[in-house]
């Protein structure tokens, strides 16, 4: 499974300034998803060609009042629980607080790599007032000044090496498609339908759920592995906040899988919340199916669904070429179309195109539309290829690769879409020199 090192700390100690930065190191393969309770990000991200998912939790408050502030606490705790690193953050400026002994306290008595890392030291004065966070009892600690990255490096050298290791399937390796969406949006109800048994519990009640399960399944002559990712915590003395889990849930489930069937609930609409999963998906290069749920219980007329369509779309740009399908599990209505597509758009992921063939099709396209010239130089593509990649990722070599800018490159994704078809599947478009 994927990693995941979450930053804790009390509200104000720079945790937001770090993960941002962090994130920004690697601008072509890392974004961040804002979360749907105030302060909390999640990103992607490498370092030492280890990739890692960074989940930013807002401030941790003990015994407050503020129900933000309680509602943050269970993210924290729920982050605490679910990551494989912690990078518990303090400042230096205000020195140990009592929150601070409070966090310390809750980590203390985790089972997992807790880095001390003591903020805003940016000379050598305030590198001798971080000596007092020894008596937090964590050990060793870390300085950096997120402000600029001082220290960052030594401090993610420390973190990807105390990562455990992927663990390697060495079993037949079925495509992957995850059920991913907010609880109580018909995940498991959707999975029964299909395997035609409640091999999974299903009730009203979000988030019933206990972890991710593989159901192997074969239909349409083709084999493949359901997966369901509605969650709520593993431990019940832990409590929940279902929103979060569900993003953290899906964060692993996406992170390896073939393609995502986001099931949305169609009362509640394209919300924020299934948009963060569906950017989630869409950055992480998978496959995307979106499954419009209980429409059924919609009040329609003949625009209904092309307006519904238009919306989503709309909330989706510019990744557009996304599959669309209305359902109703509890009428088993198109849910095996929502499948047949699935296995579709898997095959469009996987599919190879002959470099003759690309060249044939798109040089003389791109001959009668070229890149517009930038400071009276004209750039000139003359060769194109498809990279040795799990997904579709198109190398054009050219002349001047620096200046064709992002309307041209969609441009030519939008060829590579018209002339091939990769509906459902993020297509990425790389310059190179000649």
């Amino acid at each position: 499974m994927g990693n995941i090192v979450a930053v804790v700390g009390r509200p104000n100690v720079g945790k937001s300034t770090f993960f941002n930065r962090l994130i920004k190191r690697r601008e072509a393969i890392v974004d961040a998803v804002s979360g749907v309770t105030r302060d909390r990000h999640y990103g992607k991200t490498d370092w030492n060609g280890r990739e890692f998912s960074l989940i930013d939790t807002g401030g941790y408050v003990v015994g407050s009042d503020d129900i933000f502030e309680a509602e943050i606490d269970k993210q924290v705790e729920l982050a605490i629980d679910e990551a494989d690193a912690i990078i518990f953050m303090v400042d230096v400026e205000t020195g140990v607080t009592g929150m601070d002994e409070d966090v310390a306290n809750l980590l203390r008595k985790v089972e997992k790599p807790v880095f001390l890392v003591v903020n805003k030291v940016d000379n050598n004065k305030r590198a001798e007032d971080a000596v007092e966070f020894y008596s937090l009892g964590l050990g060793e600690y870390y300085t950096i000044a997120s402000i600029n990255g001082s220290g960052t490096g030594d401090l993610l050298d420390a973190v990807v090496e105390a990562l455990p290791e992927k663990e390697e399937i060495e079993e037949e390796q079925l495509p992957r498609f995850a059920v991913v969406g907010r609880p109580n949006a018909g995940k498991s109800s959707f999975i029964n339908a299909l395997i035609g048994e409640d091999r999974y519990i299903v009730t009203d009640i979000a988030g019933t759920t206990r972890d991710s399960i593989d159901t192997k399944y074969n239909r349409f002559g083709f084999e493949f592995n359901l997966v369901d990712t509605a969650g709520i915590r593993r431990k019940s003395k832990v409590k929940e906040d279902l929103e979060f889990y569900s993003v953290m849930r899906s964060i692993r489930a996406i992170e390896h899988c073939d393609v995502c069937l986001l099931v949305l609930d169609a009362t509640r609409g394209f919300d924020g919340q299934v948009q963060n999963i569906f950017w989630l998906a869409e950055r992480n290069r998978k496959g995307v199916v979106i499954l419009v749920n209980k429409w059924d219980l919609v009040e329609k007329d003949n625009k209904t669904a092309k307006e519904f369509e238009k919306y989503i779309r709309q909330e989706i740009a510019p990744f557009t070429d996304v599959p669309i399908v209305f359902i109703s599990v509890l009428n088993k209505q198109r849910i095996f179309k929502a499948i047949e597509t699935a296995v579709e758009v898997y095959k469009n992921r996987t599919k190879r195109i002959k470099t003759s063939v690309l060249n044939e099709t798109l040089l003389p396209i791109i001959e009668h539309n070229p890149p517009p010239a930038y400071k009276g130089k004209y750039v000139k593509i003359k060769y194109i290829m498809q990279l040795p990649t799990p997904q579709p990722q198109f190398a054009f070599f050219c002349n001047l690769p620096q200046y064709v800018k992002d309307p041209y490159r969609r441009f030519l994704e939008n060829q590579l879409r018209d002339h091939f078809d990769f509906n459902g599947v993020p297509v990425s478009v790389y310059m190179r020199k000649k």
